[in-house]
């Protein structure tokens, strides 16, 4: 076929998965939660329970969930088995959430999938609606497209990553053999709860019976909620601190190097791509999840655990975007991940003065991500992403103007302009050494890693 023909051909299956994709986002958007597994329950099983047709791995916490089924997918797919990762949300385009063998899935097969479990969407929707229901939401449907799509590829493994909490999460569906939570904090209050206690009784929700919990290191009063549902289950647990453990981290060129203390032995010299502590005990949970999964909790081969980290990426994450200033993005949208960014701009980076560009959604608790971010950053300048949930710009200043004072605190609607004035702001003070920060929200870091050809 001439090339000519081949970019016609996928500029038309673009088009197709946009229109696909529009489609799907007139129903309730993914943070208008109704409690209940029945709608994707009764999709699958119209489609012949496709999310029994492979192993899974299912992963939930409040932050480095996305970071963790990279890691784990990349350790499993070193194995040379196929594999499928399901995430979200997406920074460029969809069909990011449903990855096959790494890849993002192609339009071709987005739209394709989408037109095998259109008619069964129908049916449910149908069925609800006659109840007075509400019929699958827009997360739902990427669910049922992601499990459906992992059959049909096939996969071998599919990583499943929870969108919101976990026992009435719609990715629920799974019986994940093995069950990965990353630390639990406060956020997503208006769904999960207000205490510690209440959002790990959400997210415990994932372990199933006699399943593998890989469970990093928590705060005491999640850890007893977890501990209680993983004995309730008859789950194997292996918990960070206890079993599996973080020897040492050294800082390396381009991210860090580590010793890691698994449940089959320890791996020494192991590189990771990936800036952060918390990256570290990201790999040390997926390092334990693959474990689990591919030996029994045995060891890996070190050569095959070396590769895999050393090929880790996570967009979005601590992600350099361009240099002179430097202009770092990173998803951090609550303030426990916002206290993991501080601590890695303070160790990975030689800044010598940074300024923030922040956007921060609606239902964030954005006076304690801004002042958990005050002491690393000389000024911000507050700005807000397109969707029609991010605060408005005027709000956020008003609350930013009480955390950092009004002489640290700027105004731009725009975020091009917003990381221009940043830029000079944060060149203006020093010789070398200005870094850009733009950080609040992974709708506006999705942004910003367009405005820098990142997408």
């Amino acid at each position: 076929m001439s090339k000519p023909n081949a970019d016609a051909l996928a500029a038309q299956a673009r088009r197709e998965a946009d229109e696909v994709y529009a489609g799907i986002l007139e129903r309730r958007p993914e943070h208008d939660i109704d409690p209940t597994l029945d709608r994707v329950r009764q999709v699958c099983e119209l489609l012949g329970d496709p999310q029994r047709a492979y192993r899974v791995v299912h992963v939930t916490g409040t932050n480095g969930k996305t970071s963790t089924a990279r890691m784990i997918e990349r350790l499993v797919r070193e194995h040379g088995l196929r594999t499928g990762r399901f995430t979200s949300p997406h920074l460029s385009r969809v069909t990011e959430r449903i990855a096959i063998d790494g890849e993002p899935i192609s339009d071709q097969d987005f739209v394709a999938t989408w037109q095998d479990v259109a008619p069964y969407v129908h049916m449910v929707d149908v069925r609800e609606q006659e109840q007075g229901r509400p019929g699958l939401s827009f997360f739902e449907v990427f669910a049922v497209m992601a499990l459906a799509a992992f059959a049909d590829a096939p996969v071998d493994v599919a990583v499943i990553e929870v969108g919101m909490g976990g026992r009435w999460d719609a990715t629920n569906v799974v019986d994940g053999e093995v069950a990965v939570i990353t630390p639990v904090a406060h956020d997503h209050e208006r769904w999960l709860g207000h205490s510690l206690v209440e959002i790990a009784g959400e997210k415990s929700g994932i372990i199933k019976d006699g399943a593998t919990l890989v469970l990093a290191e928590q705060q005491e009063e999640a850890e007893a909620v977890i501990l209680g549902e993983a004995a309730a289950r008859g789950a194997r647990v292996v918990r960070e601190g206890v079993d599996i453990e973080v020897l040492d981290r050294q800082i390396a060129v381009g991210g860090q190097l580590l010793t890691l203390r698994g449940t089959g032995g320890i791996y020494t010299e192991v590189f990771l791509p990936l800036f952060g502590a918390h990256q570290a005990h990201n790999a040390l949970a997926a390092l334990a999840a693959t474990e689990a999964l591919m030996a029994g909790g045995g060891a890996l081969d070190g050569g095959v655990v070396e590769a895999a980290f050393a090929d880790v990426d996570s967009p979005g994450r601590l992600e350099i975007v361009r240099a002179s200033p430097t202009v770092i993005v990173d998803g951090a949208h609550n303030p426990a991940g916002a206290e993991s960014l501080v601590a890695a701009l303070d160790e990975a980076f030689a800044f010598q003065r940074v300024v923030g560009v922040i956007g921060v959604m609606g239902d964030k608790d954005a006076e304690n991500i801004l002042a958990t971010l005050e002491p690393a950053l000389a000024e911000i300048v507050i700005t807000r992403a397109a969707s029609d949930r991010s605060m408005e710009v005027d709000d956020l200043a008003e609350i930013a103007v009480d955390v950092f004072g009004e002489d640290r605190v700027h105004i731009r609607e725009r975020l091009d302009d917003a990381v221009t004035l940043a830029g000079d702001l944060a060149e203006g003070g020093v010789e070398r050494g200005a870094g850009v920060i733009v950080t609040g929200s992974i709708f506006l870091v999705a942004e910003a890693r367009v405005l820098f050809g990142r997408a």
